[in-house]
């Protein structure tokens, strides 16, 4: 019969539960269609880094599903109770394991009257056995070095012209078979004659192809220095280096080598290149089972909360845990934001992590000399305090403190309260800024005119001015002039807007009392509705795929983040439970009434506005 899968719903997809063995078991008859994830990297989330390097078998930094598939069989076929899956252990039970040379293997490391081979203990003896086997190869390293530290450069030395010199000596052996073989082994006029028309160089691939040495019937390759040694000259460079790092030590100093010289030199060097070829990469064969105790050990912790932050994103989703990719909680601006992903470039994450709908902030986090670089999405309160170059503290899932600095920020809408407000807030601003940019410009220029002032008093004291009473006056109406022009536009610009006012005022008051409350909602919903409408768009279009897809994942569904599940991720600063709280601050600066004063103003437009509609 095939398996029963059971499923929740969370991000607005069905997800599979990953509850028990036989889920995993069977995960592999699963359709990959319904898996959240299909790959996801070995590095910047938070899991065991032994065991995903354990899973990435063919090394390329990501884990797939093939591969998270192949470790389960691969528990599977060497367990004889498969239920320790979902028991939460911290290793593998004697009693569960079924393949024999790991059993033995296991019951040569548990000391008496223990059961079971934890995570810790299977890796310990990992790590011992092959720093065993390390030591026993380095123990034989003395007897098989003949020429001690020199030996390894003395074999670089023979391997760069072994293959020339057996050629050299077929050759030789050839010319004593058949004197006819002696001129045809050498070389000859033709190719000779075709170096006559190139450019030569001593390592040019043509002089290489020729003979070592002269070839004759036992003949030896000459060893003597110099441009009439009776060496290749392609060749020279390195007959030398191994005449003195070979021949000299082993043989001594000599004008020739012989075949019998080479053959002896080969034999003596041939234990040290067996002896490197015999260096453990790991473990040594008969420990093999204990690498597979490790291996087996970790799946049987591992593979079922790694399916459930793979196939399902379970520990995200129901809250009961936080997912592999969360790797810690950022506090900034009053708030404590959990949905924080590791990246490497925050450029090039930002570019694809922005269709997320989710406000990011990206920060440089750095303690002790580490540095970590973080995405950490907002989704509840408002963005108006987010900025470059505000500080704050990253909690890893260690629990060390970062400091944190923001670098950049992609801005979302992180609620309808904000996007509500948003309109009158940019008005603020906006007014604000242009009544700074007005007072400052009229600063500046009642600074020049006292200073022009300062400056002709100046000159008045230095030389008496001769000009009649009449041109004193002349020059007091220009300034005033000046003035009352200042003086005007800014009655202007206080008359256009008290227009503005007095009509909307006089709409108002057109108006029946129960109409007046009607039309200030309206007007405030008009000026709103299009940046909240926008907003109830994107809140509602908020995914993590994209921002998991930038660090390396391959997100297999819409997984989606709604208003309430992203309330969550963010929490707010409020006071713990049963505090006390004194209202009054002593250093609260004094507060004009204006709330009175309002309030008085639209009793007294109420009242009349009723008065008019009777």
């Amino acid at each position: 019969m095939s398996h029963t899968w059971k499923f929740f719903r969370a991000g607005g997809f069905d997800q599979v539960r990953l509850d028990t063995a036989a889920d995993l078991l069977n995960l592999r008859d699963l359709d990959q269609k319904l898996w959240v994830a299909l790959s996801c990297p070995t590095t910047g989330i938070e899991f065991d880094a032994r065991t995903l390097a354990l899973l990435d078998t063919d090394s390329d930094g990501r884990i797939r599903a093939p591969e998270l598939l192949g470790a389960i069989d691969w528990a599977a076929a060497r367990l004889a109770d498969t239920g320790v899956f979902e028991r939460k252990l911290d290793g593998v039970p004697l009693a569960a394991i079924k393949d024999e040379a790991i059993l033995a293997a296991a019951k040569g490391l548990l000391p008496a009257g223990e059961s079971m081979v934890s995570v810790e203990a299977a890796s310990a003896a990992e790590a011992e056995y092959a720093a065993r086997a390390l030591a026993a190869w380095e123990a034989g390293g003395a007897a098989a070095s003949p020429l001690g530290d020199a030996t390894e450069s003395a074999c670089a030395a023979l391997a760069a012209v072994k293959d020339k010199l057996d050629d050299f000596f077929v050759r030789c052996r050839l010319a004593a078979f058949d004197a006819r073989a002696g001129d045809a082994m050498n070389a000859s006029d033709d190719s000779f004659k075709a170096l006559n028309g190139v450019a030569l160089r001593n390592d040019h691939a043509d002089i290489a192809a020729l003979p070592l040495a002269r070839v004759d019937a036992g003949a030896t390759v000459p060893l003597g220095a110099g441009i009439d040694s009776g060496i290749n000259p392609a060749w020279a460079d390195r007959i030398a280096a191994f005449r003195e790092a070979v021949v000299v030590p082993l043989l001594g100093a000599r004008p020739g080598l012989s075949e019998s010289d080479w053959l002896a030199v080969q034999d003596q060097l041939a234990v040290y290149s067996a002896w490197q070829g015999a260096k453990p990469a790991g473990l040594p064969p008969e420990a093999e089972a204990v690498r597979d105790l490790e291996r087996l050990a970790r799946y049987v912790r591992d593979l079922l909360p790694l399916a459930n932050n793979f196939v399902a994103f379970r520990d995200f989703y129901t809250r009961q845990g936080k997912a592999t990719f969360q790797i810690g909680t950022l506090y900034l601006d009053g708030r404590a934001a959990e949905l924080c992903i590791a990246v490497n470039d925050a450029g090039k994450h930002a570019a694809l992590a922005s269709l997320s709908r989710i406000c990011l902030v990206y920060c440089d986090c750095v303690r002790a000399g580490e540095k970590l670089t973080i995405a950490a999405a907002f989704t509840a309160g408002d963005s108006d305090q987010l900025m470059a170059m505000r500080n704050g503290v990253f909690y890893d899932r260690r629990g060390r403190d970062w400091d944190a600095t923001i670098t950049k920020i992609v801005d979302h809408p992180i609620s309808l309260r904000q996007a509500f407000w948003s309109p009158y807030k940019k008005l603020g601003r906006m007014v604000s800024e242009q009544l700074q940019k007005l007072a400052a410009s009229k600063a500046t220029a009642v600074e020049g005119k006292l200073a022009e002032a300062a400056t002709a008093t100046v000159k008045k004291v230095e030389v008496p001015p001769a000009k009649p009473p009449a041109q004193q006056a002349a020059v007091s109406t220009f300034d005033v002039g000046k003035f009352a022009g200042i003086f005007a536009a800014i009655g202007l610009a206080v008359g256009a807007i008290g227009t503005a006012l007095a009509s909307v005022i006089a709409g108002l008051l057109g108006l029946k009392f129960w109409q007046i409350p009607l039309a200030i909602a309206g007007l405030m919903l008009l000026i709103s509705a299009p940046s909240v409408i926008i907003a109830w768009f994107k809140l509602h279009s908020r995914t993590l795929g994209p921002i998991l897809d930038a660090n390396g994942w391959a997100v297999n569904a819409r997984a989606r983040i709604n208003i309430p599940f992203g309330t969550s991720l963010t929490q707010m600063a409020k006071l713990p439970e049963g505090a006390e709280r004194a209202l009054t601050d002593p250093y609260a600066e004094k507060q004009t009434p204006w709330k009175t004063y309002a309030f008085i103003a639209i009793a007294i437009f109420v009242a009349l506005a009723w008065w008019t509609s009777r």
